[in-house]
């Protein structure tokens, strides 16, 4: 057998001596969560004095993103990401990050065709014998960014697990011009959250329209969790996983016994991701778990590979609909939230699914920080964000009940959703409509 380590020992260097490579004017790429290279962005961050105009991409990193954290004038490192974080969002707050819109299948066609990457920094699990490095967390998105840049730098990263592929889940070191080593604190850990009465209100709703043997896309956020902690509670059996993001909620299903991917109609017995974070059991779960594959976001989102799942069940977020059937998950206002995702990816493919469903989740209402009480469903968008169009929205679902928005003419959505609405805001929605010329005069009141 080859032995590569001694290619490896060639490509070696500190980080410090890694970022040397890049220039004024780069673009560099971290790509995504926690296969965010710590140790080179701390060495980068190093070079800020003698750098300028240097362009970052990330995605979903949950920090502190030193080249950031650094330089508040943005004279030296420009960040960017195609989903925020809490942290990014923080950091969009501050004027320090821009969002880049994308719905996610089309991440790593938009690096392909049109994007330059002078530099990629990424985090990986330890080199096999073989003389593959895993894409790990991040292999949704890892490869086809590896593929467009000039330059490749590894970060090894001791704590990352190994996620078995079916396809472009490895780079070898042939293909890698830079290996950097160091000690890395834990993986990131995120939890389920404890669910509010309104989350479990919700979930219950939806429960009875999954039947056994389906597949579920559990979006990112705390209701998607939420839900699969109940379904693991509930007395479903045999579902499976085709989903953006692996999160801690399939592996309560899977400790629960539910979650076999027996019924899995391209993957049998495998449970599909393309982005994977939650707590330390979740990553011990997912390490060199045959039952999980791997494989880049143009395929996991792609909504004609979704369509052939039957029964494909999509549950995600949102933070406010209007009462044409418009979704923003994205944005409050024009304060940049998250992303649009996969989303809309899901929201596609689950209703090309036989026997599919695509649930939009949210609580009727939220209190801000002052104590004062908002509907989630709004008369009209004023500057949010359109996440998913009102021609692909179908079941809305908050605490007071679900609507199923399908061919419905605009009044009767507006009834639809106004009766979904929180009480306290369901006569000045009802004036509105009328404004508006969306409600309909049998309508009862």
């Amino acid at each position: 057998m080859i032995d590569y380590m001694n290619e490896y020992k060639t490509k070696l260097r500190t980080p410090e001596q890694a970022v040397q490579v890049v220039k004024d004017g780069d673009w560099v790429d971290y790509t995504s969560n926690v296969c965010f290279p710590t140790l080179l962005d701390a060495a980068l961050a190093k070079r800020r004095d003698e750098l300028w105009d240097v362009k970052v991409r990330g995605n979903l990193i949950f920090g502190p993103i030193q080249v950031v954290e650094c330089d508040d004038t943005r004279e030296h490192f420009c960040y960017n990401s195609w989903h925020c974080s809490a942290y990014e969002r923080k950091l969009c707050d501050k004027d320090l990050c821009n969002y880049i819109p994308m719905i996610f299948r089309n991440n790593t066609v938009y690096y392909r065709q049109f994007l330059t990457v002078n530099v990629a920094m990424m985090a990986v699990p330890p080199m096999d014998k073989h003389g593959y490095f895993n894409m790990s967390c991040a292999v949704g998105v890892g490869r086809g960014i590896l593929d467009k840049a000039d330059i490749v730098i590894l970060e090894i990263n001791e704590n990352l697990p190994v996620v078995c592929g079916g396809f472009d889940e490895a780079i070898h070191i042939s293909e890698v011009d830079y290996v950097v080593e160091g000690h890395h604190d834990p993986l990131p850990q995120f939890p389920i959250a404890p669910a509010t009465p309104e989350d479990i209100a919700i979930a219950d709703l939806i429960l009875p329209e999954i039947p056994n043997g389906a597949t579920l896309q559990l979006g990112i956020g705390g209701m998607p969790n939420v839900l699969g902690a109940r379904l693991a509670q509930s007395d479903l059996k045999d579902l499976g996983m085709h989903t953006e993001l692996c999160s801690d909620a399939y592996y309560e299903l899977f400790k629960a016994g539910k979650l076999t991917n027996k019924c899995n109609t391209i993957h049998r017995g495998k449970g599909a991701t393309g982005i994977v974070f939650g707590s330390q059991d979740l990553y011990d779960w997912i390490d060199h778990n045959v039952g999980v594959m791997g494989a880049p976001l143009e395929y996991i989102n792609a909504p004609e590979v979704i369509g052939q799942l039957d029964n494909m069940i999509s549950i995600n977020n949102c933070i406010a609909v209007d009462l044409y059937g418009q979704v923003c998950a994205e944005s409050a206002g024009l304060r940049q939230i998250s992303g649009t995702g996969g989303q809309l990816d899901y929201l596609t493919g689950a209703a090309m699914s036989r026997g599919g469903k695509a649930f939009i989740a949210m609580t009727s209402s939220f209190v801000d920080k002052k104590g004062q009480r908002h509907s989630r469903i709004l008369p009209h968008f004023g500057g949010d964000i359109v996440t998913d169009p009102r021609s692909q929205a179908y079941y809305i679902v908050t605490e007071y009940g679900m609507v199923n928005l399908a061919g419905r003419s605009s009044w009767e959505r507006a009834e639809m959703l106004i009766s979904v609405a929180h009480p306290d805001f369901r006569e000045e929605l009802i004036a509105a409509a009328q404004a508006q010329r969306i409600w309909h005069r049998s309508n009862k009141r």
